[in-house]
C-alpha cells in the first residue's frame, strides 16, 4: 500500500515534535546514510549470488561438453532412410 502525501506530512510533523527542528536534519542525514549503506550491501550480495549462479552454469556446461556424444541406433537408421 503506497504512502500518500498526507501520511508523509503527518510523519514529518510527529518527527518534528519529537526531535525538534535542530535535531531533525541530523537524523535525516544519518537515515539517508543508513539507507545508502543497506543498498550497497544488498547490491553486493546480489552480485555474489549472480556470480555463483554463472559459475555453476559454466560448470554444468563444461560437464555436458566433456561427456562423450551418445548416438542411439534408432537415430542412425532414420538418418540412413532419408
Amino acid at each position: 500500500m503506497p504512502i500518500g502525501m498526507s501520511e508523509i506530512l503527518i510523519i514529518l510533523l510527529v518527527a518534528l515534535l519529537l526531535f525538534g527542528p535542530r535535531k531533525l536534519p541530523e537524523l535525516g542525514r544519518s537515515l539517508g546514510q543508513s539507507i545508502r549503506e543497506f543498498q550497497k550491501g544488498a547490491k553486493s550480495i546480489r552480485e555474489e549470488f549472480e556470480k555463483a549462479a554463472d559459475v555453476k552454469e559454466l560448470r554444468e556446461i563444461k560437464e555436458d561438453l566433456s561427456k562423450p556424444l551418445e548416438v542411439k541406433p534408432e537415430a542412425t537408421k532414420e538418418e540412413a532412410k532419408s
